[in-house]
């Protein structure tokens, strides 16, 4: 992982490979949501070349399945923020909120990291 990104929590990091990484947030909006953190230094979305910008997608993708299945629910939001000028998507589940609702929430800070395994466990599982 670059040194200049946030550090995750021990044990929140799921999935991680060459190009990017898939965990717990540090401070979720609901519980479940993930942030998949792309390595490289790239300040914005339309910068990735567009192989690049497929691989992401796919794996924004195949990430998302896992949790719809592990959590139980029929919809996660995908969020694209770019306030810290480097490309991560927020994959943040619904549960009894709706639409712009979720924003609402209070982030509160992650304390049990058990999901993540699950989440592995079930990314091998298609």
């Amino acid at each position: 992982m670059r040194k200049d990104l946030p550090k995750p929590d021990e044990g929140a990091v799921f999935y991680e490979d060459q190009k990017l990484y898939a965990t717990l947030a540090s401070y979720p909006i609901t519980r479940g949501h993930v942030v998949i953190v792309w390595k490289k230094k790239v300040s914005d979305l339309h910068l990735l070349k567009r192989r690049d910008y497929e691989y992401l997608m796919d794996k924004v993708d195949w990430v998302r399945d896992a949790m719809l299945k592990i959590l139980k629910i029929k919809k996660v939001y995908l969020m694209y923020m770019d306030e810290v000028n480097h490309v991560h998507w927020h994959l943040v589940p619904r549960y009894d909120k709706t639409g712009i609702n979720v924003l609402e929430e209070r982030p509160k800070r992650l304390k049990d990291v058990s999901l993540a395994r699950k989440l592995e466990r079930n990314l091998w599982r298609r």
